[in-house]
């Protein structure tokens, strides 16, 4: 094995190989808007690969049409063999190069099959791992690369697929001339574990432990429901993005981008190191280890033999400098920030944003760039630059403006519980002049008053069934058990129906969504809480469009599919219905 010490480092805690404590304490639904309905592909036997998006050309691809039994095109990939114990994760299969781990199906397929012998489900088991012999996928200055996959994870079950951890991902290219993980990068397209029907996506860059990424944990999505994906075909994806600024990795199932990481999430260096480079693909089928162990373990006695990753197609395409994003487009990511008035906090200048622009109270608009607003530790980010004071100065009355990070105190802010914006360094809260409304007054510090001048929502509303919006009963106060009910979007004033996840929390307030008293039954009321850590304020958007309890394993609901202003949301179990939807905006 060339690397062993590298393995995956993907999302979870301990090593290089997949960071897996990532996953233990990072599963966070990071949702733009209501994520569309899986689908499930049905490749033909004689697989090919997806279209090139429009705008890309195809690179380089695989439709694996070997011969039924026989081994992989060695001239394009090459086996990663040995004991899982080398990858430093835990893992404890060991990794071949036989055909009964490592096959072509006659039918089009890639697969990669885990292999148990013996009485021990600890030990006796065979897997396979196989990576490209090209290193050479990436996006240049100002073009972008995707790099996508349509596969079948293991068709095992939380009963029956306790240890199983498939995966395709990539290493930077940087990794086999020398450059140590993770600076050299890493990004993970999709993992699952225990078969969870689940998918993970990550990067991982900068030093291990810590560092800017968070090592060995890394940056990523969480975990996101992935419907059908043990028992059909789906579309994995990724695409770096260098046309844009910030540069993006940007993730996909079946089409919709459900998470993104942003450049200046990190340093430029870090971010060039790991990122601003080519990669190699991997995919690999483990058993046991770090990851799985954090989500209750495996393998077990119950675990079966034979489970497959069976890979239809891989493609990399290419979109050259010059000629436009990709699959993020036009889109925009972030959150708006509302102000008196309703207004929106706007930078002028119709999103080119230099040091010193003006930030001002502007008419919201869904597809302004410089309206969309992103936390970095205690920043408020928008075109990779900072909300900023004026010259560095504390006086009341100071403009804000952009300007390029620089870490001082100047651009840090916290919300406080009466919705204002307060600067720690000068200890004085954002504010609009005499409380004006018109379009392009500039902001400015002021001392802290909880005016209606120094009102600012920060976040996104949820909106449930009827097209009522998820609210906190009680008109902003919202402390411990207040309930947590429908009622008529009113997002341009209320601070309370503006949520934010925090890892797999949803929070408004300064508090979490909550299942009242810690119970786990069917109609047990939603509220607002403290939040303290606990399952029972862990959410996860799954592609129904429903919002899922992992704890209770039951669903946002609202009794009866009520529409009426007022009603009380609760946990159900999840059935898909009406009464269940719930679409972050």
């Amino acid at each position: 094995m060339p690397f062993p010490e590298v393995r995956h480092m993907g999302s979870h805690l301990a090593k290089p190989r997949r960071g897996w404590w990532k996953r233990v304490f990072t599963l966070v639904p990071v949702v733009g808007a209501m994520v569309a309905a899986t689908a499930v592909m049905t490749p033909n036997a004689e697989a090919t690969v997806p279209s090139a998006p429009s705008g890309f050309t195809l690179t380089w691809s695989d439709d694996f049409n070997g011969a039924s039994g026989t081994g992989i095109d060695q001239s394009l990939w090459k086996y990663d063999t040995g004991p899982g114990s080398s990858f430093g994760t835990g893992e404890i299969e060991t990794m071949t190069n036989s055909t009964s781990n490592v096959y072509y199906d006659g039918q089009g397929h890639l697969v990669l099959q885990a292999n148990h012998s013996g009485s021990d489900p600890g030990s006796g088991w065979t897997s396979g791992r196989v990576e490209t012999q090209a290193a050479t996928f990436g996006a240049p200055a100002g073009g972008v690369v995707r790099m996508e996959s349509v596969l079948q994870q293991p068709n095992v079950t939380t009963a029956n697929g306790a240890g199983y951890w498939p995966a395709f991902w990539m290493l930077g290219s940087t990794l086999r001339t020398g450059t140590t993980w993770p600076t050299s990068g890493e990004i993970d397209v999709m993992e699952d574990i225990n078969g969870r029907s689940s998918d993970f996506s990550t990067i991982h860059c900068g030093v291990s432990p810590g560092g800017p990424c968070n090592e060995s944990t890394g940056i990523g999505s969480g975990e996101r429901a992935c419907s059908g994906c043990q028992t059909g075909f789906h579309d994995y994806a990724v695409e770096i993005d260098r046309s844009t600024s910030p540069e993006q990795v940007r993730f996909y199932l079946d089409g919709n981008n459900f998470y993104t990481v942003n450049a200046n999430q990190v340093d430029a260096t870090t971010w060039a190191n790991a990122i601003d480079h080519p990669f190699f693909i991997i995919y690999d089928l483990a058993m046991g280890g770090g990851f799985p162990a954090a989500f209750g373990g495996g393998p077990n006695a119950a675990t079966v033999s034979g489970g497959k990753l069976v890979v239809d197609s891989v493609a990399v395409y290419n979109k050259a400098p010059g000629t436009g994003g990709g699959g993020g487009g036009g889109t925009v990511s972030g959150q708006t920030i509302t102000g008196p008035g309703g207004k929106c906090v706007d930078v002028a200048g119709d999103d080119t944003g230099g040091d010193g622009t003006a930030v001002q109270l502007w008419d919201c608009q869904a597809a302004a760039k410089d309206q969309h607003w992103t936390w970095s530790g205690q920043t408020l980010q928008t075109l990779g630059r900072c909300l900023d004071i004026a010259g560095g100065v504390n006086a009341a009355g100071t403009k804000l403006q952009l300007a390029t990070c620089n870490g001082g105190g100047y651009q840090n802010w916290v919300r406080q519980a009466n919705g204002s914006l307060l600067n720690p360094t000068t200890g004085r809260c954002i504010d609009s002049p005499s409380g004006a409304t018109a379009n392009g007054t500039r902001l400015q510090i002021w001392d802290c008053n909880g005016s209606a001048a120094q009102q600012y929502a920060i976040g996104t509303p949820i909106y449930g069934p009827g097209g009522k919006c998820v609210d906190v009963a009680g008109d902003d106060t919202g402390g411990d058990g207040t309930a947590v009910q429908l009622w008529d979007c009113q997002q341009a004033t209320s601070l309370d129906q503006k949520w934010t996840w925090s890892g797999q929390t949803l929070r408004t307030l300064g508090r979490c969504l909550d299942i009242a008293g810690g119970v786990n039954a069917n109609g047990t009321k939603l509220q607002l809480a403290t939040c303290n850590g606990g399952g029972y304020q862990n959410w996860v958007a799954n592609s129904d469009g429903s919002l899922s309890n992992p704890t209770t394993g039951r669903c946002v609901d609202s009794p009866s599919g009520a529409t009426a202003n007022g009603t009380r949301l609760e946990i159900w179990d999840c059935n898909g219905t009406a009464a269940q939807k719930f679409g972050l905006a």
